[in-house]
């Protein structure tokens, strides 16, 4: 049976948390690869919601969870989640939970950075989070950072918080900020060590014996390839790669062990935050599609921008990302309009791309080319199979397949959990 890596195919908030936590059922194991807590995903449970961040979404079903390597943790922020989750009646111990004993900490003087620098920048803000990822992801890079495995030892804890504040301390220096302390620092990351470690661990051992016991394994990602550091809309992307070869890096396995690889896209594009958006709507349809959808993210709250399917980024996305296959979700937001617009191409003053391009200049100047379809009047929502869609919503479908060269594996009409039609097993290759 295949394991399965589970990735965004637009930029990111196209409903992986229900796509995974049905997958999850069918998994042994979950392992979360890359971002921290400025992604969330939302799971609907029969009466209970729940708002994960950092907990892999299998967690709610009981399936032992990894946070691995690749993922930045804010410690505060993981004990928070936990008990939160354990409050809906959700129990945690650390034989369920499994923390990489080198990922990387996000500490509060990261915060503080991602902030100033944001506010700096004026009206060329990345629209980040503020929660300390970039920061955080910048000192893994510059061979500096405070990792989870630092906590064990307070000698090395000293001279690395040392070594950290007296680099950042330089620029908040610079800047007119208040500089950090080392020693408040120090004694926070000791007093969090005894609540952390418990749940700490060799994350990729504990991956190769389940690998060679032939147990399911289901890598999850945050964001989406739009987003990645590499693949995405630099310079407004996060600070990691988000495409599904991190699975493998972020979690300490080789790629060999990704069979399958599900790639998820709305119906049609959302995006939070700043950056270039080619369908986007500032139109009545485009408030539309943002009502219907609830379009608000799950950590920030922050209203989505909304626009119709862009074929070309999911088609890009597929290529760079090796998806295998996609699930197309909120398809019955769609319900109800008598006509919908596919993005199949781009105009790029006066000539024709099948490509998003990668200067930022070209991306911000980029004009869609349409096709449009016909509407359904029926509802969509809640069919679990085929034949309870309307005849045009099975054709937007098919449309999409064309354009995006790849098959649609699976189609979520809801957000309840069972409201999916499974055309393709991602667990059966």
């Amino acid at each position: 049976m295949s394991n399965v890596a589970v990735v965004g195919a637009q930029w990111g908030d196209e409903g992986k948390g229900k796509i995974v936590d049905w997958l999850a059922a069918r998994a042994d194991v979950v392992v979360r690869f890359q971002g921290g807590h400025n992604a969330g995903h939302t799971l609907v449970v029969g009466d209970q919601t729940y708002k994960l961040s950092l907990l892999p979404s299998g967690v709610v079903r009981g399936q032992l969870s990894i946070i691995g390597n690749g993922v930045v943790v804010d410690p505060w922020a993981l004990l928070s989640e936990i008990e939160q989750v354990q409050a809906q009646g959700v129990a945690i111990t650390p034989d369920q939970l499994l923390l990489s004993d080198s990922a990387v900490l996000i500490l509060p003087l990261h915060q503080r950075l991602d902030g100033l620098r944001e506010s700096q920048r004026g009206d060329r803000k990345i629209g980040t989070t503020g929660r300390g990822i970039g920061p955080a992801y910048e000192d893994k890079a510059g061979r500096r950072a405070v990792r989870v495995c630092d906590l064990t030892d307070d000698a090395v804890l000293a001279q690395k918080v040392g070594e950290l504040v007296a680099h950042h301390n330089a620029y908040l220096r610079g800047v007119g900020a208040e500089e950090e302390d080392a020693d408040a620092l120090l004694a926070k990351l000791q007093a969090v060590a005894p609540l952390i470690l418990p749940y700490a661990g060799r994350s990729w051992a504990r991956l190769d014996d389940i690998r060679k016991r032939g147990r399911r394994i289901l890598f999850e990602g945050a964001q989406a390839a739009m987003l990645d550091i590499d693949h995405g809309t630099y310079p407004y992307v996060t600070s990691s790669n988000t495409v599904a070869g991190q699975a493998a890096t972020g979690a300490g396995i080789g790629p060999t062990a990704i069979g399958y690889v599900l790639g998820i896209a709305k119906a049609y594009t959302t995006r939070v935050g700043t950056g270039p958006f080619p369908t986007e709507l500032d139109d009545e349809i485009g408030q539309t599609l943002g009502e219907r959808g609830a379009e608000f993210g799950t950590v920030t709250g922050r209203k989505r921008r909304c626009g119709w399917f862009d074929a070309v980024m999911v088609r890009q996305a597929i290529r760079v990302g090796g998806i295998s296959g996609v699930a197309l979700t909120k398809m019955d937001v769609l319900d109800g309009l008598e006509s919908i617009r596919i993005c199949v191409g781009y105009s790029l003053h006066g000539e024709k791309l099948d490509y998003f391009p990668a200067n930022p200049a070209a991306q911000a100047a980029v004009k869609p080319v349409y096709e449009t379809v016909d509407g359904w009047a029926e509802s969509t929502r809640g069919a679990r199979s085929w034949a309870e869609l309307p005849a045009n919503a099975v054709k937007f479908i098919r449309r999409i397949e064309e354009l995006i060269d790849a098959p649609v594996a699976m189609v979520s009409t809801s957000p309840e959990r069972e409201d999916t039609i499974l055309v393709h097993d991602p667990f059966a290759d």
